[in-house]
């Protein structure tokens, strides 16, 4: 093998090589990709972003839902452009690695992996309460929940990529069914006292019956009001199993955000104006405690299982791309990026389920939810400054999609992004911080050992080697 420099592409790899890490392209239009959107997110309308009542009360957690709905609709138009010009397995870090070089790729990678393998554990948390809530099969113990769940959809997305699609299509469109239940059924007990009944602190600055815990309170909240958008950018993750991905990718994730948008507004508003904020803050399932007892309660709990198993089966779908892309590419053990005869990426599927197993049982929902979060929002900074970075860096690159409003969009994007990684340490350091040290182990990994051995084979790869020679040629 012949000498490289540190972070240059190992070459010699043949097409054995990538033969054994090829996925199945031409498997979702826009339409399933749209649905993949949704399914990502769906279960964050479900359970989560109430506990953020507790944190901004419901005008703090208002004004940080219209906060990150406009962050995340800026961030979606720009991830259009970069997923239409890049479409490969990576999403994310491929736009990082073409923008910012080998460090800044597998910085955005790694940090996508965190919000994806986190998220997943966080779900079951919630899912285990709506089991136990209903009584099933007598389980008040909700690990055994967890592993049923890991087990069950971690072995479905073993079975093939365009299978997996579809269920996920049909498991979220029942979830948007569920939301609408919920909507009729909660407008006879809705009341706007109810919004405002949790009692203000008298020593936050700015405090009232409307911001609780005052001016603070807002910027508190902001990573609950994460949770009705989070995991929305992974939709890029199955370009290389798209058709027409240029077209088709773009259009599915802005249907995506439209779709969020609206759901997450019925229950924001809904769910404390039915059940009064104070209660809901804690409330492991908001919707059912919402409608208290009753056929519709029963309804949107069985129904409110499939909008989180909705999330947590395409999440999975998502932390297996992720991880393929980066190993395929030599930044992680090669190992995990081998697909199967069905052309999915075992190991990249078990691995980051095994450890969000462990982790559904050791921690709690709401720390998982902010620890997924950290990942999620650093991933954000990341990717807008890839946008800006292209943008005024190579403004001849073919963009199919161009974003509306250009580097103002992305620049807005990014700095709501930055306020939102602080925020996470503002809700719970310990758990923030834990993630930042895992974040440092993954670079120094980079950093000794993985970049001096990268895949110059692998499509993303090939895309940063076709923009160095097209600058060369400038």
């Amino acid at each position: 093998m012949s000498l490289i420099k540190p972070g240059e592409p190992e070459p010699g790899i043949d097409q054995e090589y990538l033969g054994k890490r090829t996925l199945r392209s031409g498997t979702a239009g826009w339409v399933l990709l749209a649905g993949l959107g949704v399914g990502y997110v769906i279960s964050g309308d479900y359970s989560g972003w109430n506990f953020g009542l507790a944190e901004g009360g419901f005008g703090g957690l208002a004004v940080a839902a219209v906060v990150i709905a406009a962050m995340y609709g800026a961030m979606v138009l720009s991830m259009a452009e970069m997923s239409a010009a890049l479409p490969t397995a990576g999403g994310g870090y491929t736009f990082a690695r073409r923008a910012l070089g080998p460090w800044g790729g597998f910085a955005t990678g790694t940090a996508v992996l965190i919000e994806y393998s986190i998220a997943p554990a966080a779900i079951a948390t919630f899912i285990g309460a709506y089991v136990e809530s209903l009584g099933l099969f007598g389980i008040v113990d909700g690990w055994w929940v967890y592993l049923a769940v890991y087990a069950l959809f971690v072995g479905i997305h073993l079975a093939g990529v365009g299978e997996a699609l579809k269920v996920m299509f049909v498991i979220t469109a029942i979830a948007l069914v569920g939301l609408v239940i919920f909507a009729v059924a909660s407008i006879g007990s809705f009341s706007w006292s109810n919004l405002t009944d949790i009692v203000p602190d008298p020593d936050a600055a700015g405090a009232s019956e409307f911001l609780p815990f005052g001016y603070l309170g807002i910027w508190s909240a902001l990573p609950f009001a994460i949770w009705f958008f989070l995991a929305v950018e992974g939709v890029p993750l199955a370009a290389e199993e798209a058709r027409d991905p240029a077209r088709n990718v773009p259009r599915g994730i802005i249907a995506a955000m439209t779709v969020l948008v609206v759901t997450g507004a019925v229950v924001l508003v809904l769910v404390p104006g039915a059940g009064g904020a104070a209660v809901m803050q804690e409330s492991g399932n908001p919707l059912v405690e919402a409608l208290g007892s009753g056929t519709a309660a029963t309804v949107v709990n069985y129904i409110g299982l499939a909008g989180l198993v909705a999330s947590f089966f395409s999440i999975i779908y998502a932390y297996s791309r992720q991880l393929f892309a980066l190993s395929r590419a030599g930044y992680l053990p090669r190992a995990l990026s081998i697909t199967n005869a069905r052309k999915v990426p075992a190991a990249a599927l078990i691995v980051p389920g095994v450890i969000g197993f462990v982790l559904s049982i050791f921690g709690n929902g709401a720390t998982l939810l902010n620890m997924a979060v950290f990942g999620a929002a650093l991933s954000y900074v990341l990717m807008m400054a890839s946008h800006i970075v292209l943008r005024i860096r190579e403004p001849g690159m073919e963009r199919p999609y161009r974003t509306p409003g250009g580097l103002v969009t992305a620049s807005f994007a990014l700095v709501i992004a930055v306020l939102s990684v602080i925020a996470t340490f503002l809700v719970d350091s310990t758990a923030a911080f834990g993630c930042l040290v895992v974040f440092a182990l993954f670079m120094l990994y980079f950093g000794l050992y993985s970049r001096k051995r990268l895949v110059a084979g692998s499509p993303d790869e090939e895309f940063a080697a076709l923009a160095a020679a097209e600058n060369e040629l400038r």
